[in-house]
Formats: structure tokens, sequence, C-alpha cells
């Protein structure tokens, strides 16, 4: 075969893909939509899921169901995703622990490379609780602890875990070298907090709200870049002199990264319409969960910047993969 006849056939390859790409695009969304979810039933990606599926469903046209595929911090359920058919109709609630596990755990996909960021969805508020036998303040409680190295501890949900290494991040900004101790989740970790088995926690606060308002933990700061109307007179980490805090426990929508940009800017465009709904936003609320959107470009900036963010934390701290 000739060169100009191979180059004639190319172009018609190329043609027929690219008018099936489009043509995908357009007729979509054709059938049921799954979020997956990387968590049980009841815990706040499951919830926000559960909330914004019929309003989502509603403006597409189409059903809208959550699917737990819970295990490996979430990994498990992304891994899924990035393999799934690229056509829109699958995705992927993401989340900090997906971020952190690039660095912190072995994991067989790539966050920002293959998964395609639709938007970003909500924040939930973080906060470091300790013991109410720990000092009042942030500063107080760094200064007793750089004046005993190894003596105060912090509880984690998982060696890897966002809770996890926001305790390294606060080791690493502070000078302080508290001990970490691992759980296999945020229940336990409260308990033994309470017990004063343990002198730390960073938590969503969601999780520890109860306590805090019952005293038998105490609220040293929060994570974010503002103050948090749920505990309005606890100051910021940035308030107090510590950078690095102003991301929490943050929650996204992505897709499996070959799938069409019409289809990307579809979604999108639903998405930031779903959680604008004063409904929508009041059921979040109501679970301290504060709704947000983003543009698929804004949201893959920040999913690469916090990737390498948790890198650093991770190397300086020494943290071996598992």
């Amino acid at each position: 075969m000739s060169f100009s006849r191979i180059i004639f056939a190319l172009a018609i390859l190329l043609n027929v893909e690219g008018c099936a790409v489009t043509a995908a695009a357009q007729d979509f969304p054709r059938k049921l939509i799954r979020i997956v979810v990387g968590f049980p039933p009841g815990v706040p990606a499951d919830v926000m899921a559960r909330i914004l599926a019929p309003s989502l469903a509603e403006g597409l046209g189409q059903q809208v169901i959550v699917e737990n595929k819970p295990g490996a911090g979430s990994s498990i359920a992304g891994d899924h995703v990035a393999k799934s058919d690229p056509d829109g109709h699958t995705l992927f609630m993401s989340s900090i622990a997906n971020s952190v596990a690039h660095s912190a755990n072995k994991v067989s996909y790539h966050l920002a490379d293959d998964l395609a960021a639709v938007s970003l969805i909500a924040d939930v508020p973080g906060v470091l609780v300790a013991h109410p036998s720990m000092p009042a303040t942030l500063n107080e409680f760094v200064a007793a602890a750089k004046a005993k190295p190894g003596a105060y501890a912090f509880g984690s949900s998982g060696t890897g875990s966002s809770s996890h290494l926001f305790g390294e991040l606060l080791n690493l900004n502070a000078g302080t070298k508290l001990l970490h101790v691992p759980y296999r989740g945020s229940s336990q970790t409260l308990t033994d907090l309470i017990a004063g088995r343990i002198q730390a926690f960073f938590s969503p606060a969601s999780t520890v709200l109860e306590q805090i308002k019952a005293g038998n933990v105490r609220a040293l700061a929060v994570m974010g870049e503002k103050r948090t109307p749920l505990l309005s007179d606890i100051p910021t980490f940035a308030e107090q002199g510590y950078q690095g805090f102003e991301a929490a426990f943050w929650f996204g929508l992505n897709v499996p990264s070959a799938t069409p940009q019409t289809v990307v800017q579809r979604l999108n465009k639903e998405i930031v319409r779903v959680m604008a709904l004063p409904d929508v936003r009041e059921k979040l609320l109501s679970h301290t969960i504060e709704p947000t959107s983003s543009s698929p470009a804004a949201f893959d900036a920040f999913v690469r910047r916090d990737i390498e963010k948790w890198g650093r934390v991770v190397s300086a701290a020494g943290i071996k993969p598992e």
C-alpha cells in the first residue's frame, strides 16, 4: 500500500473514531448513572452522594444510584471507576483520602491522571481535639508537647490516613514529636481519646461535635480557611500561626480520564446547579457538610496540588508506603 493510501486510511479511521466520540457525547446520558463511594453507608461521603443523587437525576433525566465499594481507604473504588467505560455514566466520589494515598500507600491508579476532574462538591470542616486534661489552646498544647518529646500521642483512623498525615504535618510545622497511634477507624480512636489513652485526634467536626459539646473532648483548632459556624469560637490553625491546614476533608466527583470533555462539562453544569439548590444545601449543612462547586480545571489543579503537598509531608515524616 502506498504512503498516501496509508495516510488516507488513517484519516478515515480517526474521523470514524471522532464521530463515535461526538455521537456518544450527544447521546449522554443514555442509561443509569452510578456514583461509586469508597466508604460504607452512613459516612459523610455516602451521605452527600445520596443527598445530591435525586436532584442530579432530575437534571440529567436518568436514574442516579449510589454504589458503595469500601476498602483500602477508598482506593478500591477509585481503581474501579478509573477502569470503567469512559462514557460519563460511572462517577467516583473522591476525597482527601485518595490524594494522601498516592504517597502514603501503594495504589494501582492515579487520581489526577487516570480520573478526570468534574467538580469539587463539599468540604467537611476538620478539627483538632484533645483530652480535657490537655492545655486549653493550640499554642499551649504545642508548648507542652515540645517540653516533653514523645510523651503525648495522637490517634488516627489508620497509617497513611488523612488524620495521620494531619498529625505529622503538625509535628513538622510546630517542631513537636507527637507519637502516632493508628486505629482501624475513628470510632475506637475517639473512645481512647475520651478515656485519656491518647491525647489528640484530627477529625471531621461532624464526628466529634457532640463530644465537644458534652465536654468529653476539647477543640483546639479548626481546619479550613475560615472558622466554621459549628465551632465559631474556635480559631483556625492559620489564626494561631500554623500553615498547611487551609483545606480539611474535601470531596469531589471524577470520571474516567478518557471521558469526552463535552460529557465532563455537562456533568459539571448539573453538579454546579445541584450544589446551589437551597434544599440540597440545607440537607448537607444539617450533616455538617459545607457544599461547594468548581470548574473541572480548578478541581484538577486542586487535586494535583494536594497530591504534591501530602507527598512532601510523607517524605519529610519518613512514612513508608504500605
